[in-house]
């Protein structure tokens, strides 16, 4: 067995580190293709120090561009990879360009496809990684759901029950995993003078978000707005997409303390302590869920709808006044929700079920 780790950004990196080292400590071969979908160092490589991963064998190096442009050259470069190295399985994780290239780039092949996070879905075919998901689901060989639903989700679309297991998301082994790293190694409150509960913390870079301008002004106005009535500022490791958006439309976002992207490790740490977490990351959805932390996403729909039926998150979509609706709800509630995202022993199933072992 020889297992070709196929990732591309900053989330991946996270989701696939219990994997990798579950690789590690089986000592079953394998190495790790970079995309370089994420290339700056705050989004990349020190995921890779922090998390005392070993560096990628092969980084692909491609960019940004076009979905296009991205698949294309990612194909390209797998695919002389995939032949020099002839691994048995290739793994991804999400629903990224990445995660579709390498699938696809793997499956043509003949390389066995195991999907991580398999059976999200929004249901808005609006979002590139929509499309994504659903294509990835539909070409990969090993399916693992992390939660009863998404198995569900991808019975009811036809896949055979043979191929789909329930392992957990990766996710919450890397929460667990890192947790105490993070309080120990980050002083990242200190540097930014915030004290605990007493900031409200924000992620806000989808696609259908920030290059819409009425929807961006839209929710920054509900943000405003939540930061002026609580008195409390809001946080926002703002990403390079985002930033040239705001910029290329004039956006006053006066109230938003803007930071560079933050490492892992700082980033759990603003989790752990926020008051509230506001967001349009799927990822995040979930971290803010398994540390019961209380959420509201910035979208009209989620791919983790299960956090939304344990009472830690609701969709408030782009209204200011919803916004500030849900916050107050959200503020008012008890966080004692239950994780519905697994144990924090999702790798292991996943090397157990790739190795033909009962899980």
């Amino acid at each position: 067995m020889k297992i070709a780790l196929i990732l591309g950004t900053r989330p991946e990196i996270i989701k696939m580190s219990p994997v990798i080292r579950e690789l590690e400590k089986s000592r079953i071969d394998y190495f790790i293709l970079h995309t370089g979908q994420h290339y700056s160092p705050n989004l990349d490589n020190i995921f890779f120090q922090q998390l005392n991963l070993p560096q990628p064998k092969y980084n692909l190096g491609v960019g940004s561009g076009s979905h296009a442009e991205e698949t294309g050259r990612m194909l390209i470069g797998m695919e002389t990879v995939l032949k020099d190295e002839k691994p048995t399985d290739g793994l991804v994780e999400g629903d990224t360009n990445s995660v579709l290239a390498g699938a696809l780039a793997a499956v043509k092949s003949g390389i066995r496809v195991g999907h991580i996070e398999a059976g999200l879905r929004s249901y808005d075919r609006r979002m590139p990684e929509e499309i994504n998901r659903i294509l990835v689901d539909h070409c990969a060989d090993l399916l693992f759901a992390p939660t009863e639903k998404a198995r569900q989700i991808l019975l009811g679309e036809g896949i055979p029950g043979g191929k789909i297991s329930v392992t957990g998301n990766t996710i919450v082994d890397a929460l667990y995993q890192n947790s105490e790293i993070s309080r120990k190694k980050s002083d990242i409150l200190k540097k930014l003078n915030l004290t605990p509960s007493k900031y409200f913390l924000l992620t806000l870079h989808r696609q259908e978000n920030v290059d819409d301008r009425t929807r961006f002004t839209s929710i920054i106005s509900g943000l405003e707005s939540l930061s002026k009535e609580y008195k409390m500022p809001v946080i926002y490791p703002i990403h390079p997409r985002s930033r040239k958006m705001i910029e290329r439309f004039g956006l006053r976002a006066e109230r938003l303390t803007m930071i560079e992207p933050v490492d892992f490790l700082g980033f759990l740490q603003l989790e752990e302590n926020a008051k509230l977490i506001l967001t349009d990351s799927g990822g995040v959805q979930e971290e803010s869920c398994i540390l019961r932390v209380p959420c509201v996403t910035l979208r009209d729909n989620t791919e983790r709808p299960e956090t939304v039926d344990v009472g830690a998150n609701l969709l408030a979509g782009a209204s200011p006044d919803k916004i500030r609706e849900c916050a107050g709800i959200m503020l008012a509630k008890k966080p004692a929700w239950n994780n519905p995202f697994g144990d924090g022993r999702a790798a292991g199933r996943i090397i157990d079920i790739l190795q033909g072992k009962e899980v």
